[in-house]
């Protein structure tokens, strides 16, 4: 099921890189975040889309808005992974794909030898302070969509 602008952001609690847990209602009212859904830690296209997220860090933090990726990783990889980069975006570990499949982010995905395996489709949720979906964005591409996000924050009134 995919979800739709205007619906309200399912709620979730993950730990991040350092056990630390996250729950996207302790931000209503305040922030508006960028939930970002990738495969997999230090692999190419998603460690330049986590360094192009992090370099907008403090663009993003002037339209009061936090980034956050999320992946199936779990907070091991995720600390390596950030420190590996010097990260600044938070990190995410859904191991059980819990908040993935609330999202609608996973898909079957067949591999060169013939299995299929289910694999987290590149996906980017901006969700405003009142916790709606204000962007939905399935099957984006990692260069540049960065920049493509900053742009939709800041038209956000």
């Amino acid at each position: 099921m995919h979800l739709q602008v205007g619906m309200d952001a399912p709620h979730f609690e993950l730990a991040d890189a350092d056990m630390q847990m996250f729950k996207l209602e302790s931000l209503l009212g305040k922030k508006n975040i960028v939930l970002y859904f990738y495969p997999k830690d230090d692999t190419p296209g998603c460690t330049m889309e986590a360094n192009e997220f992090s370099e907008h860090e403090e663009d993003f933090a002037e339209f009061d808005t936090i980034v956050v990726g999320i992946s199936r990783d779990d907070c091991i990889s995720h600390a390596e992974f950030r420190d590996k980069y010097g990260l600044s975006v938070l990190l995410l570990a859904d191991t059980e794909s819990r908040v993935c499949k609330k999202y609608g982010v996973l898909y079957e995905k067949e591999e060169v030898d013939g299995h299929k395996m289910i694999a987290i489709q590149r996906s980017t949720f901006v969700i405003d302070k009142q916790g709606k979906l204000r962007h939905v964005l399935y099957g984006v591409h990692a260069h540049k969509h960065p920049d493509e996000v900053l742009n939709l924050i800041k038209e956000m009134k």
